[in-house]
């Protein structure tokens, strides 16, 4: 019978509170697996989909891969621990050419015989059935895994297809993450996501100034994301009003150390409104004007909740890499402009100071403008 293996690895670390997060995970690997029909049943410290149509196995192995808390994947035939049967199941692994060895694992202490020698027996039917293929025992260019389980049965398979690992959604608390259209933040989301935490997305628009494809832009970032985060809410703030006062009222130096103090702002309030602990931003260090220590202090002082950067020790090819990998790449470089490039100033200020940025801000009704903003917000579900 052919089944897929599922393994996760980091909960194995939690102890009396394993039993939680190996909850979650099972229901996270069921949730993308809703519209499949299969069995479900663990084994050990994995699980095991079988009685799933064969036809769908690689649509199965693509989503179970990318549900953070899987370490890996792979394909086996589920056979009787009886040396013949493996010996057969084995066979359908057998290498075409190059060098090969046999691997086994015997978890059943009872199996007669021994790992070594089950490896001995099982990669000599295979020499037989293919005598051009050679043993490497150290650098193989093919392995046959055999797995004798406690319950009677073994698992043979010829590949262990990687996932992304982390810890499952849903096990790391909620934050609220500052979605734009750029590469950083979508990469930001994806990483906090890995540590186990529900994600909602914020955007800011500034229609007119920013167009209906830059908004639409972001929800086909978000609708990329949640294969990974599971489920996906936007809030698409409109952030015309605020952009507009700033612009008319504020020097133009201090145009993005203010807009990101009001995003900051709003993003709490939105936080708070849904339970979320924190926020999230794509924000690395040194990047640019805004994220400077000097800006970033700017823009934390109208916080009261934690907030997470986790790319702030990333350089912009690192963080390229991830987004490439897990593909937002592509959507994100996209000429579609958001409202952090709306009246922006030749010569920001790099390093303001907090007195300055306080003085700066006074001739805004802060208050005000943010209660408006909150008013105009279209909530979009990612479905």
């Amino acid at each position: 019978m052919k089944v897929i293996i599922i393994r996760y690895s980091e909960i194995h670390l939690k102890g009396n509170n394993r039993e939680f997060f190996e909850s979650a995970l099972v229901s996270n690997i069921k949730s993308v697996l809703k519209d499949f029909r299969y069995e479900f049943s663990r084994s050990n410290a994995r699980y095991v989909i079988r009685n799933f149509d064969e036809t769908l196995t690689d649509d199965i192995v693509d989503a179970v891969k990318n549900v953070f808390g899987v370490h890996s994947l792979s394909i086996a035939e589920e056979v009787p621990s009886d040396l013949n049967a493996i010996s057969q199941a084995a066979l359908k692994f057998l290498p075409s050419s190059g060098t090969f060895k046999v691997n086994t694992n015997r978890a059943d202490k009872r199996f007669p015989v021994h790992s070594m020698d089950v490896s001995a027996q099982i990669g000599g039917d295979l020499l037989e059935a293919n005598p051009s293929l050679k043993v490497d025992l150290y650098n193989p260019e093919h392995t046959v895994f055999v797995d004798i389980r406690e319950n009677g049965k073994t698992f043979v398979y010829g590949e262990t297809i990687k996932a992304v690992n982390g810890m499952p959604v849903g096990t790391g608390g909620k934050a609220i993450v500052m979605l734009s259209g750029g590469i950083d933040s979508p990469v930001a989301a994806y990483m906090m996501a890995k540590r186990g935490m529900t994600l909602r997305a914020v955007h800011f628009h500034s229609f007119p100034y920013t167009s209906m494809q830059a908004r639409q832009k972001v929800l086909d970032l978000a609708k990329l994301l949640k294969k990974y985060t599971l489920h996906m809410t936007v809030d698409v703030v409109s952030f015309t009003e605020i952009q507009t006062a700033i612009h008319e009222k504020c020097p133009e130096e201090y145009m993005i150390t203010i807009m990101r103090r009001f995003m900051m702002r709003i993003a709490e309030r939105i936080a708070k409104m849904h339970g979320a602990g924190a926020v999230i931003t794509g924000e690395s260090l040194g990047q640019v004007a805004s994220q400077t220590l000097e800006s970033i202090t700017s823009t934390n002082s109208v916080a009261t909740i934690p907030v997470f950067r986790p790319l702030i020790g990333f350089d912009k090819d690192e963080i390229i890499e991830i987004s490439q990998k897990i593909g937002t790449f592509d959507m994100s470089i996209l000429p579609y402009e958001d409202c952090c490039t709306i009246f922006l100033p030749k010569r920001p200020v790099t390093k303001p100071r907090l007195e300055h940025v306080l003085r700066v801000e006074s001739v805004l009704d802060v208050d005000a403008l943010v209660d408006n903003a909150m008013q105009n917000i279209e909530t979009v579900t990612i479905e």
